[in-house]
């Protein structure tokens, strides 16, 4: 299963930080989300639970009848980027969007636009926008995982 979350990019050291962050025991959400917002920089309940489903959907934490945890892995970037690929909606579409030639953020959406699915361009009235951010946030984590290269204000494969 996929899953639909992208949170603002912000490294391999953050994001060892916030696995770092939630129990080895289960621990509910809501405790979870207190955890990553008093041992990260996150300030929002909000972003918190948006790490929690990304961590799960890159293998680093996993949700059992008790709640989330966090797994003792520590995986290398490639692996990590291999989740990624797999574990994250969309991903796939975006990474095959990319050329060898660089293309900006409007250029990747446009070829990524049939992508997002139907009931999300009716679930609300700025879908592009929400989407167009999407596509960003994706790119970001694509270039810290080492599957896009960013130049200038454009990215391209790798």
């Amino acid at each position: 299963m996929k899953l639909k979350v992208a949170p603002e990019p912000s490294g391999m050291a953050f994001l060892s930080d916030a696995q770092e962050a939630l129990p080895l025991v289960p621990g509910s959400e809501s405790d979870c989300c207190a955890r990553l917002l008093d041992r990260t920089e996150l300030t929002a309940r909000d972003d918190a639970r948006e790490w929690i489903t990304f961590l799960r959907a890159l293998g680093l934490a996993e949700e059992t009848s008790s709640g989330y945890r966090r797994l003792r892995r520590d995986p290398g970037r490639e692996e990590l980027a291999t989740a990624f690929r797999e574990g994250v909606f969309g991903v796939e579409a975006l990474l095959d969007a990319l050329d060898d030639e660089p293309l900006d953020e409007d250029e990747l959406f446009d070829r990524f636009r049939s992508h997002v699915p139907n009931w999300e361009r009716h679930r609300r009235p700025d879908w592009e926008e929400h989407w167009r951010g999407r596509v960003r946030r994706l790119l970001g984590w694509a270039v810290v995982f080492d599957l896009a290269e960013r130049v200038g204000d454009e990215h391209r494969a790798v």
